[in-house]
This record gives structure tokens, sequence and C-alpha cells, in this order.
């Protein structure tokens, strides 16, 4: 692009025509969707719908994590111009994606919460598109897979985590990020014999037959070694990724409701999830980024690096399978 027409754009998130092509505006200026996308509430073409759910009513210490859409949003206008680094393509110029905003919500009838954003989730799948969801606590993901569970039947899952969040819910009345999965097991939306969980490292006494990757092993076996141990598991199911930002170490990833020592790295994760390539990744979600602990941005900027890898590992299924 010759320098005169890229120092003219500004603001492409509300003036693009359509979906497609990378945006070169200043990263400190204009409307801070996720990485420029389009603004649309009309998904007709859209190959991936990404959108906001601020909601961090359901934490069991620090709150804060309702901000994460925005600072996410935010922290995508660093990333480079240029195509997504290891890939081998460029998702913003062969795919329509699209930044859906933020689910609407009374923030005061909680127990309304789950049913609207299984609506929100189905809304956007009976379009025809696939979702990328900016948390929000991590709760969020058991109303989403309910959506997804509709259109797919059970799915695999790839959940990327410092805790299995399989705490005990037998009432299933707790809105609460600590058990979703309890949930989402029980109630058979997730296979657990073709699911993982990578990153853990706090005691849970059931992990339900989910397998576990924790992430002492990942230091010790290496990411290389990690993916075909995931591979293996997933096989070729629909599968929906997770990504609760304190699977990273709190030296990566401060800015988070519950930071546990020892996790991931950053360019741990950023192998893993460029090598997964190919799995069949129906959605995902990066949750839990707190911009009010995140004192220098750093969280939020991994929670962008994260969404932007699960952006190309949706849109390499896709492509794989056109």
């Amino acid at each position: 692009m010759a320098l005169e027409d890229a120092s003219s754009q500004v603001d492409t998130a509300l003036t693009r025509q359509g979906f497609r092509g990378a945006a070169f505006e200043n990263a400190f200026g204009g409307a801070t969707s996720f990485l420029r996308r389009t603004y649309s509430k009309d998904l007709t073409g859209v190959d991936l719908a990404v959108t906001g759910v601020p909601f961090d009513q359901a934490v069991t210490h620090r709150p804060g994590t309702r901000f994460g859409p925005r600072a996410i949003r935010e922290a995508s206008s660093l990333q480079a111009y240029d195509p997504p680094y290891g890939w081998g393509f460029d998702p913003v110029t062969e795919f329509n994606i699209a930044d859906y905003g933020d689910m609407a919500f009374d923030y005061a009838r909680v127990c309304d919460f789950p049913d609207r954003l299984t609506a929100h989730i189905r809304g956007i799948l009976a379009a025809g598109a696939g979702s990328l969801t900016l948390g929000g606590d991590h709760y969020i993901t058991f109303p989403i897979l309910r959506a997804y569970a509709e259109k797919y039947g059970p799915l695999s899952l790839l959940h990327f985590d410092a805790h299995s969040d399989t705490w005990p819910d037998d009432d299933f009345d707790r809105i609460d990020h600590g058990t979703m999965f309890y949930k989402a097991v029980k109630s058979g939306i997730i296979d657990p014999k073709r699911s993982v969980q990578v990153g853990i490292r706090t005691h849970n006494d059931d992990p339900l037959g989910v397998h576990t990757i924790d992430a002492r092993t990942v230091h010790e076996q290496g990411p290389a070694a990690t993916v075909a141990q995931i591979r293996q598991i997933l096989g070729d199911y629909p599968t929906y990724l997770t990504f609760d930002i304190d699977a990273l170490d709190p030296a990566f990833a401060p800015g988070t409701g519950t930071p546990v020592w020892g996790g991931l790295t950053s360019s741990q994760c950023a192998i893993m999830l460029r090598d997964l390539a190919g799995i069949n990744m129906v959605g995902g979600d990066v949750v839990e980024v707190s911009p009010p602990y995140d004192t220098t941005g750093a969280t939020a900027i991994m929670g962008a690096h994260v969404a932007v890898e699960l952006m190309c590992l949706f849109c390499w299924n896709k492509r794989q399978r056109a």
C-alpha cells in the first residue's frame, strides 16, 4: 500500500466496505474493534464473528474481567499489519471476519445471563459463522458450549488453564467460574474421553475423565510433544478451544483474578497454538483478562495474541475443509 493511502486510514472498523482487508491505521488512534475488523450486526457471509461478553459476576476472588473485551480489542491494535507470523496465510484478507460487538444483558439479573448468552451464540451459529468470544470470566464458556452442542453434538474441549474448573455442582444452579466444566461433562455437551486440559497446576480430586497435561509436564516434555499428545486425544472431532489467560504464568499475565505460579510461558503457548493447526476447531474464547490488575497492559496484550492465534486456527481449519 502506498504511504499516502496508509496515512489516510482511520476508523476502518466503521468505514470499511465489507469484511476483508488489512488495516494500516495508527495503533494509537481510531475505533478499536478487534484487529480493526468491521463492526457489524449483520453476519451475512461472515465466516467468524468476534464478540465480547463483559461479564464477571461468577468470580471467586478478584473481579474486573468485565473490562476484558475492551482491553483485548485495544491491545489488538498493537498487532503487526503483516499476516500473523508462522501461519503462511492472512486470515483477514482470505476470510470475512467481523466484530459483532458486545453482548447486551442486564447486569442486575444474573439469573437470566446464561440463557441470554446461549441465545447470543446460537444466533451467530445460525447465521453460518463461528464465534470467537472475548471474556469476561470463565463461566461464560458453559452457556457458549450449550449453543455449540446444539449444532455439533457432544464436543471435544481443548482447555488451557491453571484450574480444571470441574468442582462439583450437582444442583446445576451455581453461576460460578469453577464449576462450569463439571456441568458440561455431566450434561453431556462435552465428551471427556476426547477432551484435554493443558497447564493445570491446582488440585482437584476428580477431573471427571478429562485428560490432563499439567504445567510441569509441558515444561518437562516441551510444547511439540504436548501438541502431539493433544492431537491424539482430540482426533478429528469438532473441538471448542477455551483459553483462560491464567494458563500463562503471572510473569507473563499478571492481570487476572486467580494467578498461580509455575505456569506456561508465552513462547510455549505460541508454539502450541501454531502447531495445533489442522485440529477441527469450530469456535473458541479467551477469558479472565482483568485490566484493573494489569498495570502494564501485558495481560491484555497476551489476550490479544491468543485471540489472533485462535482466529488463525479457526480459519486454517475452514480453509482446509473448504
